[in-house]
C-alpha cells in the first residue's frame, strides 16, 4: 500500500516521501496519528498545497527537541535504592524510577522517552540512559545509584 507520510517516522522516512507499507501498519498506526495519508492524486495534491505548513511544524518540533535536549544532556541524576550487598539491588531501578528522579528536578520527560536497551538496572553504581526526545534528537543522562540508608 503506498502513502504519502505527513511527517518524519523513524525507520521509514522523512515527510513527503511516498512510501510503500503493509495495509496493516498505514491503516492502524500511520494514518489514525496523523503520520500518513494515502498516496492517492488528491491526497498529493493536498500535501503539496500544505508542504510548507508542514515542514514549519516539523521545523519548530525540532527546535522544541533540541532545547529540550540543551536542558537535559549531560545531568546527572541520583536514585537511593534498597542494597542487598556487593553492590547488587534488592529489585531494580526502572524507567519509571527514572521518570520520577526527573520530574522530581523539574524536567518534563514522558515514559516512552527513556530508552534502556539493557532493561533495568539491578547494581550499585553510574548508569547511561538515553532520552529520544525526537526521531533525531537524543539526550544522555547519568544516573547514579546509591544505596539507601
Amino acid at each position: 500500500m503506498e502513502v504519502i507520510l505527513l511527517s518524519k517516522v523513524e525507520n521509514l522516512g522523512a515527510l513527503g516521501d511516498k512510501v510503500s507499507v503493509r495495509s496493516g501498519y498505514a491503516r492502524n498506526y500511520l494514518i489514525p496519528q496523523g503520520k500518513a495519508k494515502f498516496a492517492t492524486a488528491e491526497n498529493i495534491a493536498e500535501f503539496e498545497a500544505r508542504r510548507a505548513e508542514l515542514e514549519a511544524q516539523a521545523a519548530s518540533a525540532l527546535a522544541a527537541a533540541e532545547e529540550r535536549k540543551s536542558k537535559l544532556d549531560g545531568i546527572t541524576v541520583t536514585i537511593a535504592a534498597k542494597e542487598a550487598g556487593e553492590g547488587k539491588l534488592f529489585g531494580s531501578v526502572g524507567n519509571i524510577d527514572v521518570l520520577e528522579a526527573l520530574t522530581s528536578l523539574g524536567h518534563e520527560v514522558e515514559k516512552r522517552e527513556i530508552r534502556m536497551p539493557d532493561g533495568a538496572f539491578r547494581n550499585v553504581g553510574e548508569h547511561q540512559v538515553e532520552l529520544h526526545l525526537h526521531t533525531d534528537v537524543n539526550a544522555t543522562v547519568t544516573i547514579s545509584i546509591v544505596p539507601e540508608e
